[in-house]
Formats: C-alpha cells, sequence, structure tokens
C-alpha cells in the first residue's frame, strides 16, 4: 500500500538543509577572523603571495631596529696593546747625575680599547625600504687608555748620592706611558679598525633579524 503522507520526508530534508547552511556560515565566520588577524598590517593579497610563493614574512619595524642597535651602547671592536719602556726623571744643570739625579725606566704594558657608541644612532640614521637597510654609524672613538698595573714593573731607577727618590715620579712616567700609548695606537689606526669592525658586526646583526640587502656607511 504505498505511502499516503511524504511531508515527513520533505521536512527532514529542509532541516538538515538549514543545519548545513548554519554550519557554512559558522565556518565562514570563523575562516573570515582568522584570516583578519593574519592579515592585519600587510594585506590579504600580499599575505596571498606570501603563502604562493613559501618565503617567511619578516615582521621587523624602524623603531624595533633603533632599540636592538642602542641596547648595544659602547660596541668595542679592537684592543690595542703595547709593552715598552718607558723613561723619565729629574736632573740638576749644575751638578752630575750620579749625584743629585733621579732617573727611572718602567716596562709598561697597556691597552688602548677602541670602538663605537651605538647608543648615539637616531631613528633618522636608519632608512628601511621592505627587506633593504641603510645605516648610518657613528664616528669610532677610543673609549680607554689604561696602563695594566700587574704587568707594569720598575726597569731600572738610578738615584743620586745626595737626592732622595721622588714620590711622584712613578706617576709621571706611568701618565707619560698611556699617552704614549694612545700616539701609537692612533698612528696604526685603531679607529679604522674600530669603524670597520663595528661595520662587519652591525651586518651581521642585521642580516641576522632578516634584511637581504644591508648597507652599513
Amino acid at each position: 500500500m504505498p505511502n499516503a503522507n511524504p511531508t515527513p520526508k520533505r521536512s527532514n530534508s529542509l532541516w538538515f538543509g538549514l543545519l548545513g547552511i548554519f554550519a557554512g556560515a559558522v565556518l565562514t565566520l570563523l575562516l573570515a577572523g582568522t584570516a583578519s588577524k593574519l592579515t592585519t598590517g600587510m594585506g590579504l593579497l600580499r599575505l596571498l603571495s606570501i603563502f604562493r610563493s613559501g618565503r617567511t614574512e619578516m615582521n621587523v619595524d624602524q623603531p624595533t631596529v633603533v632599540r636592538q642597535i642602542q641596547q648595544l651602547q659602547r660596541l668595542e671592536t679592537v684592543s690595542y696593546t703595547m709593552d715598552k719602556i718607558i723613561g723619565g726623571g729629574s736632573d740638576n744643570p749644575f751638578l752630575p747625575k750620579f749625584l743629585v739625579g733621579d732617573r727611572l725606566l718602567l716596562m709598561v704594558h697597556g691597552e688602548v680599547i677602541g670602538g663605537v657608541d651605538m647608543a648615539k644612532v637616531r631613528p633618522g640614521d636608519i632608512e628601511m625600504h621592505e627587506r633593504n637597510i641603510t645605516i648610518h654609524l657613528p664616528h669610532a672613538e677610543v673609549f680607554s687608555t689604561r696602563i695594566d698595573n700587574a704587568q707594569t714593573r720598575v726597569y731600572s731607577r738610578d738615584t743620586g748620592l745626595f737626592s732622595s727618590a721622588d714620590p711622584n715620579l712613578e706617576t709621571q712616567v706611568r701618565q707619560e706611558g698611556e699617552r704614549q700609548l694612545l700616539q701609537a695606537a692612533m698612528q696604526d689606526g685603531i679607529l679604522k679598525s674600530a669603524d670597520q669592525n663595528a661595520r662587519s658586526t652591525i651586518a651581521s646583526m642585521l642580516r641576522g633579524l632578516g634584511f637581504a640587502e644591508v648597507n652599513v656607511q
């Protein structure tokens, strides 16, 4: 006997159809929400092109780069050392040295530190375009000149028969040692080396941040 009431089947089909439409709408909203989060600041077309190309998106802006570089503070890039005998003393122009003279020779070991103060970098020193960056570094400078007391010793001292040792003479000779140490470091190009080493260090750091073309000036 044929079924005289086909309505329940149509009702069920209508019910499942509505569920499908509702589920599709929810899924669409979820996908739209995810896409809006992913595309913030870059645009949907750019996001799709990244997915197609398979490359990693670099998200480093200028303030971040400036902050990273400034945190390096005084970037020490070169150390210059010197061992040298430095002499000094006091003489009497009218009497021989063996009577009233006071001569001191020091074997001086010293060190000069050079580098670039990255805290001086300002936003205007950095130019960025996509994955290319140009940065202008501050001039290299000498951070410190010091005599290593542990490795500096009196080489010889001659005091006249009628003279007493000058307590300030060793200090004066050490100061002269610092002056000659700095002079020798400058003549050997410590600032040029400090600048070159700083450029190399910063270039490596920027490439590590994802920049493809780096120009450090």
